[in-house]
């Protein structure tokens, strides 16, 4: 099933892409939060912290795959956009090859790397070596990562959501049947978690596999597309590569930020880690709308359709404010109950650090959610330079902030650092967005399904 994003209502079909897709990533949030929850309930307080301690290593390389993958569908979603057939099919093709090459070389460079980060990073020594035993797993997996959000990228880049929702809930599902068998039954520990994780992921990724090899004529491959074409791979490294990049910044910035927060000990990385978890399933809907955008803006710059680009943008920042502003009102009235979910026990001073870093950050959610929506609706034009400086000057922000504020006012330095780094991303690309479309509009001959920065 295909959606051509091209015609119609800009706002049903926003939406129409975007309620799937919502759901999807709410269940692909449970990937990371059931795997917490049942640590934290069944293993404790420092097995939360060991697993919470490697969230942002993770992201960072996680983070650069899915950058990747996402890079990799936009040329394909303009071949989809354009109605070319046979580019479309090439640029499926070569984003393949080099999502195999991709996972192999990260694999090796994660799995070598993961021990002296962990150190790098100040993790407490009573939680590193679980830490390790949890993220040695999941780096080894890399390739069921790769593996599954390149499909799903695919299926989104032709304006399909649904599929991979459903693949995505028959492995959430298993991903918890997983986590209660290898932690309870089987006594893994927290690296029970990473196998469960994996495990579920390349069943998703199978699952992707054998409906796009059944269903979609269009997507059928010959030998004859798998020839390496010099443009094709450009193109896919000229937006990819800038992207991922974009992810590994913001990546590393929260890798300082751990490091921040680890100083402050087990307890507080405990706390940390439980809020962030209630943090992302918040933004949840304000990704999504971002990730959309992606796939809308790609799908008409290939049918040169700039005036609904631009209308279709509005559209959605409208209701990203909107979703931002119910978000923060969510966390500062429930977000209590929400953390609770993930410490058994209910610690005092867990709960307390939690609760203050939420009130804290919902106040910023939406400079939070103009980020997605403007980052992604550039990289979908194929403007990809100013998204990943965006990354760098969040980064900066990030960096500076957890750096000094800490020493001046304790915890709640650390709360602040990310809602500064979003206010230093959403102005430029707010900016970039703003001229980019006006140089569209006004100048037609400057458009071009290979935009250049």
């Amino acid at each position: 099933m295909t959606n051509d994003m091209t015609t119609g209502n800009p706002v049903k079909l926003i939406l129409y892409f975007s309620i799937p897709l919502l759901i999807g990533n709410i269940f692909q949030q449970f990937y990371s939060m059931v795997d917490t929850i049942i640590v934290g309930r069944f293993l404790g307080v420092k097995a939360l912290a060991a697993v919470g301690s490697t969230g942002s290593l993770t992201f960072l390389i996680i983070g650069f795959v899915l950058g990747l993958t996402s890079g990799f569908s936009v040329l394909v979603s303009q071949r989809f956009g354009a109605n070319d057939e046979e580019g479309l099919k090439k640029a499926v093709a070569s984003a393949t090859v080099l999502s195999i090459v991709m996972a192999i070389i990260i694999t090796i460079i994660s799995l070598f790397a993961a021990k002296p980060l962990l150190r790098l990073m100040n993790t407490p020594d009573d939680i590193i070596n679980s830490a390790y035993s949890y993220i040695i797993v999941i780096f080894a997996g890399t390739f069921a990562t790769f593996f599954y959000n390149m499909l799903s990228s695919i299926l989104r880049a032709l304006g399909d959501s649904k599929t991979p929702l459903y693949f995505l809930i028959v492995a959430s599902l298993l991903n918890i049947v997983l986590d209660l068998v290898f932690i309870v039954n089987f006594s893994m520990g927290v690296a029970g978690a990473a196998y469960a994780t994996v495990i579920a992921q390349g069943v998703s990724g199978v699952l992707c596999f054998v409906y796009i090899s059944k269903k979609l004529p269009i997507l059928k491959l010959e030998k004859k597309h798998f020839k390496i074409e010099i443009e094709y791979i450009k193109e896919h490294l000229r937006i990819a590569i800038p992207m991922a990049l974009q992810f590994s910044i913001t990546a590393i910035g929260a890798v300082i930020l751990q490091s921040a927060v680890n100083a402050f000990g087990s307890t507080v990385v405990a706390a940390h880690t439980a809020a962030s978890k209630v943090e992302q399933l918040a933004v949840q809907p304000s990704v999504t709308f971002g990730v959309t955008m992606a796939t809308y803006c790609a799908q008409n710059l290939g049918a040169g359709n700039i005036e609904r680009i631009k209308e279709g943008v509005k559209k959605c920042t409208m209701i990203n404010v909107i979703i931002g502003i119910i978000a923060g009102c969510l966390l500062v009235f429930f977000g209590e109950s929400f953390i609770k979910l993930f410490v058994s026990n209910t610690d005092p001073k867990v709960i307390a650090y939690a609760k203050q870093y939420l009130f804290i950050v919902s106040f910023f959610f939406i400079p939070l959610s103009l980020i997605f929506i403007y980052r992604n609706a550039l990289q979908g034009m194929g403007y990809t330079f100013v998204p990943m400086m965006a990354g760098v000057y969040e980064l900066l922000a990030r960096t500076l902030v957890a750096f000094t504020l800490p020493s001046l006012v304790g915890y709640a330095g650390i709360c602040l650092a990310g809602p500064l780094a979003w206010i230093a991303a959403s102005v430029p690309l707010i900016l970039d967005y703003l001229k980019k479309i006006n140089v569209l509009l006004n100048s037609p001959e400057e458009y071009s399904v290979n935009a250049s920065s």
